[in-house]
């Protein structure tokens, strides 16, 4: 009885230690796995400094007077301090015009040109497109990587449209995107509204900070 007995002991004593050594062990595991977690965005976000390019989409002649009168005159001026922002940042502007096979505006044409009052120059690069995405069937993707850009911010016609199959074009593409507030039409400025708030979208003043912020 009293061997029983002992054994019984060392068996309780062995098993506590047991119990003991795991807890250990879990909460070392549980230690680690938060460590690696928390050290992961940093390290990401350490490798992945943000490279912007701004888009200036379809702004051109044909489809300006198609855009409702509310807000226009507002978004034509803040798209006009978007690209003074990214210029003085020294970051790229892109310029994008749409045009259809069969109904144009054909390209060489006023139709299809941008007024003058949009502050873009000769030397942005341009993106021709015949869909609604600026990506499909493009070299946008291809000139975007070229210049190492990771984040893309859109501005100009139309928010329901071709600048938002753009934004999902983009984030399909793993680009970090966002519309720039008030500086978007469309043909009813409700649904403008509507886009800027379901949409990732920067004000002036927050891209103002973001482009000086970010490496170059």
């Amino acid at each position: 009885m009293i061997r029983e007995s002992g054994r019984f002991i060392r068996d309780k004593k062995t098993g506590g230690n047991m119990r003991r050594t795991f807890v250990w062990f879990f909460a070392i595991g549980l230690i680690a796995t938060a460590l690696a977690a928390s050290g992961a965005p940093a390290a990401e976000s350490q490798a992945k400094p943000m490279k912007p390019a701004l888009l200036v989409i379809d702004i051109q002649n044909a489809y300006l007077p198609m855009m409702s009168a509310e807000g226009k005159d507002l978004a034509l001026y803040m798209i006009n301090g978007a690209i003074e922002l990214f210029r003085v940042n020294g970051f790229p502007v892109i310029r994008v015009h749409h045009t259809d096979l069969k109904y144009g505006p054909k390209p060489g044409t006023k139709e299809f040109e941008f007024p003058e009052s949009v502050l873009i120059k000769p030397e942005d690069p341009r993106v021709v497109k015949n869909y609604p995405s600026a990506f499909k069937k493009t070299d946008l993707d291809k000139i975007l990587k070229e210049k190492g850009c990771n984040t893309v911010f859109l501005c100009g016609l139309s928010a329901v449209g071709c600048v938002l199959a753009t934004y999902y074009g983009a984030n399909d593409l793993d680009y970090d995107t966002f519309m720039v507030r008030d500086a978007l039409l469309s043909q009813n400025a409700e649904y403008t509204r509507v886009v800027q708030e379901f949409c990732d979208s920067v004000g002036y003043a927050a891209l103002k900070v973001m482009l000086e912020n970010a490496k170059k």
